[in-house]
């Protein structure tokens, strides 16, 4: 089994999908990566959905990724005596960290002294998912005096958003670390580190990952964007995730943003994806709005390897309806004769690399061989990813004696990952490459196939050779 399309779908599992049916009808559907939210269920629910998981990747015979998304800090105001309060623009409202006792319409508790050692007079608050926004008029490390820009009522316990400053805590908390460990013994195959600030954020999570999974940086936060060309270099991936990243910044920009990062990490080979409210109001109806179809599409044209469902698939009424529309739509946008022309029009100039110069020379012959399929012999997924980048037009094999290698390349663009087993030489390798082409339904007998690997094989980034084969 292989999927008619180049881009790729990653679905949150969660209550809408309790079972292995509900699971199985989501693969069948469409879904190449399957993302736990960590910022939801027990680790039992997480456990027992990974489990399912590789029992349906075994007798599927097709790799599956897991995705572990960490939750991140959760900052947050104090309670209300009332429960709730009414904010009006104008009128001033005072944030303290000592006082822990209920607030009113003056004031409320903020318990994180990294909130207010580094707010400045002048930077903004935004409360409830940028809903209220405050302005700090005075502060120092313990209380802020701020002048409401935005009002509305607010209640216990909202979340809180500072985007003007970089603060001073990890993106790990005490719980992602218990989380990351304990996803980590799943084996998991990604994960997801949210509030990433710097790049230093993804050094500190790979340290302790020590190569056991691919890590993906959420960018959501003006300070990632901000460092991006670092960010894109130090993680594995990238997410674009857009809810968090659009109480930040302005709406307005962040489509333009959004187009700046897959750009970026087309030029640097890394996976990207696109995430958030994609196809949102397919949690309570069975068909998308036409801007949801044309958002969805938008990612597609810019060359984004992946486009995710959350809330649509985790917890929405129509969880496989929804994975089957956004495949349909992948499968039209990329049958457009202008989707080639936007893809070719938008690569990257190539790096001056030995595995870069073999992924564009691969591209260029295969499409003057048309050749049915391009293959990449992988251990490590370097060789597939370079391959990949160069988006060519003929499928990508990712052929691979390592299944961890084989369930990462789930996530990256036009790739079929295959399990097999180590090869002796390059003979072999061709002879093995020309009969899965055949086997997998990419190729007939007599069709031009071009592969790439590293010599001598395993050794990491050694790619450096392409053959052109006959099926």
């Amino acid at each position: 089994m292989h999927r008619n399309r180049k881009a790729k779908i990653v679905a949150t599992l969660g209550p809408a999908t309790p079972d292995r049916a509900g699971i199985e009808a989501l693969f069948q559907a469409g879904v190449d990566v399957f993302r736990l939210n960590f910022s939801h269920g027990t680790h039992d629910d997480h456990k027992a959905r990974a489990q399912i998981l590789r029992d349906l990747e075994r007798d599927s015979g097709r790799p599956i990724g897991i995705l572990l998304d960490l939750q991140g800090p959760k900052l947050r105001i104090g309670t209300f005596a009332d429960g709730s309060i009414h904010l009006d623009a104008g009128q001033m409202f005072e944030l303290d960290l000592l006082r822990e006792d209920a607030g009113d319409a003056t004031r409320v508790s903020l318990p994180h002294p990294e909130i207010f050692a580094a707010l400045k007079v002048g930077c903004d608050l935004l409360l409830d998912d940028g809903r209220i926004r405050l302005r700090v008029e005075r502060c120092d490390d313990k209380s802020a005096t701020t002048r409401v820009v935005t009002g509305g009522t607010l209640s216990d316990r909202k979340g809180v958003n500072v985007p003007d400053v970089v603060l001073p805590l990890s993106a790990l908390t005490a719980k992602d670390l218990a989380d990351l460990e304990f996803g980590l013994k799943l084996n998991v195959d990604w994960v997801a580190l949210s509030f990433v600030q710097r790049p230093e954020d993804i050094e500190e999570v790979k340290a302790i990952v020590a190569g056991r999974a691919g890590v993906i940086a959420k960018l959501e936060k003006p300070s990632a964007i901000a460092h991006l060309d670092a960010i894109v270099e130090a993680a594995d991936a990238i997410m674009v995730a857009r809810g968090d990243l659009g109480v930040e910044m302005p709406a307005e920009q962040v489509p333009s943003i959004q187009k700046r990062i897959v750009r970026q990490c087309r030029r640097q080979g890394r996976p990207v994806i696109v995430a958030t409210q994609m196809l949102d109001s397919m949690v309570a109806a069975p068909v998308p709005t036409r801007a949801e179809a044309s958002d969805v599409a938008t990612a597609i044209y810019d060359g984004a390897d992946a486009v995710m469902l959350s809330a649509e698939s985790a917890s929405g009424h129509y969880p496989t309806e929804a994975v089957q529309i956004m495949d349909r739509i992948i499968c039209q946008t990329e049958s457009d004769p202008y989707y080639r022309e936007a893809i070719d029009a938008s690569r990257s100039q190539v790096q001056s690399s030995e595995a870069d110069a073999i992924g564009c020379a691969m591209r260029n012959v295969a499409g003057i061989m048309r050749a049915a399929a391009t293959v990449a012999y992988s251990t490590t997924g370097g060789s597939a990813l370079h391959m990949a980048r160069e988006r060519p037009l003929a499928p990508i094999i990712g052929m691979t004696p390592r299944l961890t290698t084989a369930r990462r390349l789930t996530l990256v663009w036009g790739m079929h990952a295959v399990l097999i087993h180590e090869v002796a030489d390059v003979n072999e390798m061709t002879d093995y490459a020309c009969r899965t082409a055949l086997k997998e339904g990419f190729a007939q007998a007599g069709d031009t196939l071009v592969i790439s690997a590293g010599l001598p094989f395993g050794t990491p980034g050694a790619t450096n050779i392409l053959r052109i084969a006959r099926a």
